[in-house]
């Protein structure tokens, strides 16, 4: 496993002679344009939608994959390099709370099955940081989990609620205090896997991009052909007012998220892989006193009695997911690409939803389906409300296993590169891997090794509050509490 210090990075070229196009503006090909563009590469960024990064619903860092009990050990250990590498990046898009691991009495599983996995994890953390203190992004190594007993539970919940949970037995109190101790077995996990914004995200990679002059972005805009050349690719393209454009670029990104297949297909090349539409929930429970950790009761997926998880904003909003087809899964929302297309093709009452397009009367059924859900762990939390519209979006996932959570990306033809994500955290290993690639190919100088922070200048030099305000403005501007846009635990 390669760490994170030693990742390969082309130098500045403020009179780069190549033009690399990239195709879908959400975190992907958004991360791969800052990318590119800090290090002086001409990037041409084409985004169908008004803004950058308005995808699926991130609201979780996965420093370690512990929400997923079915993925590999290697899975998990990828996603923590590239969760500590995230937030060396994205230094403002966190939520500093810890995730709270339950599993109810009625679930298969068993918590002590959770440990040699845990133990690896801390242990692989605890080495990235003597390697390099900078790594030391999701506390004290010694802390990256702990377990809880039913006596250590009895003992918190006889606690008051801190106004600022510091320790981990802080932020455990509200957990302790509201669930009924009989539903679940023990240990219960506290684990250091943070909250991500996808507002500030959106921010920072909007605010970063308008300083870098070597970067162009095209919102509104839709690439209607390619062709490929013997130097690169020819670029067709309608803009907001519906004028066509062409360009050429020596080197081409599909970064299209779910839709990427429309773009292997425009490209004429093949691949097969699945897309799947998912939904959270926004609610506000007004009765809440406390700071709360993420919390995530196992679940089998699927079932009725598929996995809960309730997600901490500030001002007593939550996003609740479901991992039922009432809640969170929809039926017939998992889909694959045939023969015919690289794209799969989802039902168009999901192309509708993904238009913006959900009645009222679904938004408060499903929401309320999901606090109902959520409200047979947590005491009271049925007094919760719908607090605005769902998050929703349409995942891809290469290949055809529906359990991959760390990919990356994917080649076809030598100057065609695609952009194959699952998590967020995955967008730099994306980025690193272009850079690495456009320098085999002889189109920028050979990498040297340089420091997260060197390769990202712009973006560091963004502050925090210039980023939450202007994820306030990205979240009103959506429709969504601002709420959802502001930090926890800074």
């Amino acid at each position: 496993m390669n760490l994170i210090e030693s990742k390969m990075t082309s130098l500045p070229l403020s009179d780069s002679p190549i033009t690399v196009g990239i195709i879908g503006g959400g975190i992907a090909g958004s991360t791969i344009a800052l990318r590119l563009a800090e290090q002086g590469i001409n990037v041409q960024l084409f985004e169908e939608g008004k803004s950058l990064v308005n995808g699926p619903p991130i609201c979780h860092l996965h420093a370690g994959g512990n929400l997923y009990r079915e993925i590999s050990d290697q899975q998990c250990l990828t996603l923590l390099t590239q969760s500590i590498d995230t937030l060396r990046v994205y230094q403002h898009t966190s939520n500093i709370r810890p995730t709270v691991i339950a599993i109810p009495c009625n679930d298969a599983g068993n918590p002590n099955d959770l440990l040699p996995r845990l133990e690896l994890l801390q242990r692989t953390y605890q080495a990235l940081v003597e390697h390099d203190l900078k790594n030391k992004v999701l506390g004290e190594p010694k802390d990256y989990f702990k377990l809880y007993q039913r006596s250590d539970l009895e003992r918190l919940a006889l606690q008051d609620n801190p106004s600022q949970p510091l320790t981990p037995d802080q932020w455990m109190i509200p957990v302790a205090k509201s669930i009924n101790l009989d539903q679940f077995k023990y240990p219960l996990v506290m684990v250091q896997e943070y909250g991500l914004s996808v507002f500030r995200i959106a921010a920072t990679l909007t605010l970063a991009l308008e300083k870098l002059t070597s970067c162009h972005v095209h919102t509104s805009t839709k690439v209607t052909s390619l062709a490929e050349k013997s130097t690169g690719w020819q670029v067709s393209y309608q803009d907001a007012t519906n004028q066509r454009h062409q360009i050429h670029v020596d080197y081409l990104v599909n970064a299209g998220g779910y839709r990427t297949g429309t773009i292997d297909d425009l490209a004429h090349i093949p691949r097969q892989r699945m897309v799947e539409f998912k939904a959270a929930y926004v609610t506000h429970w007004s009765q809440c006193d406390a700071q709360w950790p993420e919390v995530i009761f196992h679940g089998e997926r699927g079932t009725p009695n598929g996995m809960a998880q309730l997600t901490p904003y500030p001002d007593g909003f939550f996003q609740l997911h479901g991992m039922t087809q009432d809640i969170t899964l929809f039926k017939n929302g998992l889909v694959a690409s045939n023969a015919n297309s690289a794209q799969p093709q989802l039902d168009s009452s999901f192309k509708a939803k993904l238009q913006q397009h959900w009645s009222q009367q679904e938004i408060d059924q499903r929401t309320q389906r999901a606090i109902n859900h959520m409200a047979q762990f947590v005491n009271k939390f049925d007094q919760a409300t719908v607090g605005g519209k769902p998050l929703f979006g349409a995942q891809q996932i290469p290949g055809n296993d529906p359990t991959l959570r760390a990919a990356d990306v994917s080649y076809s033809h030598q100057r065609y590169a695609r952009s194959e994500i699952v998590k967020a955290s995955s967008a730099l290993s994306v980025a690193d891997a272009i850079i690495e690639q456009l320098a085999t190919l002889d189109l920028i100088p050979t990498p040297v090794p340089q420091t997260r922070e060197n390769e990202f200048p712009v973006a560091h030099q963004l502050s925090q509050h210039d980023i939450v305000s202007y994820a306030e403005k990205i979240a009103e501007e959506r429709g969504f509490p601002i709420s959802l846009a502001r930090p926890i635990g800074h």
